[in-house]
């Protein structure tokens, strides 16, 4: 899957993920590969994701919107 979390400013972050969790404004919710299309608001949290290279990382967001559709994951941020 791939992961893209963009702002108005700067591309945060780009990259294969094996997972996804994301801070839905309705409770947090993880995507894994094959995930149905989606459309989320999100709330201010962390974007947390396990790398395919591996390892766990997490960014910080103010909130925003989350696409998921055929394995990419598209996060803009406020």
């Amino acid at each position: 899957m791939t992961l893209k979390i963009i702002s108005a400013a700067e591309v945060l972050f780009e990259g294969e993920v094996k997972s996804v969790t994301l801070p839905g404004s309705m409770g947090a919710f993880t995507v894994l590969h094959n995930h149905a299309s989606l459309v989320a608001l999100l709330s201010a949290g962390k974007v947390r994701y396990e790398s395919v290279a591996g390892g766990e990382h997490s960014h910080d967001i103010p909130g925003g919107v989350a696409d998921v559709d055929n394995n990419v994951i598209n996060v803009c941020v406020y």
